[in-house]
């Protein structure tokens, strides 16, 4: 069934953490980071995002680039992409950011009926292969996965990220936040280096291919 295309995109350390051993938000990319960041929202029709993530940021990413909104307002697009967040209950705090941002908000939910307040759509998430099938019935044919691991973990389980957008930062952070779950399990699977480039800040920006048979 068709599906949207989905980029993981992620800012890791040289060790693969996501944050410092203590936890919290993860933010650990700096200036270079953000550009190309802001170069895949502009790509994107949406943003999937776990709730858990959600609520430890209190917020999602936006566009701040006035040449990358001006080139979404000529494509005849939203200023933003939506907001996907993937939630099992649907239940958060609406003093939330994120119920301020100028943006879309959908909900991923298992038994989703109707839309929460603050959402503009609920979508059931019977199995990852129907609930993208169904983002893209609405229009929604590329998404960017800007976390958590759980989610990112799923998804590649699957086999549905079909392209990885990971900046590497130049820090050594230890600690088990990595950007994968501990004890996942996924297929052997190719992929191929599709850009690299050298970022503000000493950073790396790797973007692979998944390789399908």
């Amino acid at each position: 069934m068709p599906r949207p295309e989905l980029r993981l995109v992620l800012a890791v350390s040289l060790d693969g953490r996501l944050a410092p051993p203590v936890g919290g938000a993860a933010q650990i990319g700096g200036r270079g980071d953000r550009v190309v960041l802001e170069e895949a929202l502009a790509w994107a029709d949406a943003c999937l995002i776990g709730g858990r993530t959600l609520r430890l940021h209190g917020c999602t990413c936006l566009l701040h680039t006035p040449p990358l909104l001006e080139q979404r307002r000529r494509q005849g697009r939203p200023e933003q992409p939506a907001a996907v967040v993937v939630s099992r209950l649907g239940r958060f705090d609406p003093a939330l950011r994120f119920f301020q941002q100028p943006l879309q908000r959908w909900l991923l939910m298992p038994a989703a009926t109707s839309a929460p307040a603050g959402f503009h759509a609920a979508l059931p998430l019977p199995s990852w292969p129907e609930a993208l099938a169904a983002l893209a019935d609405q229009g929604l044919e590329r998404l960017v996965l800007l976390g958590g691991a759980d989610l990112a973990g799923a998804l590649l389980q699957e086999q549905l990220v079909d392209e990885l957008q990971l900046t590497v930062c130049p820090l050594l952070l230890g600690g088990p936040h990595s950007w994968l779950p501990a004890g996942v399990a996924l297929e052997p699977a190719r992929w191929q280096l599709q850009e690299q480039r050298l970022l503000e800040g000493e950073e790396l920006l790797l973007r692979y291919r998944r390789l399908r048979d």
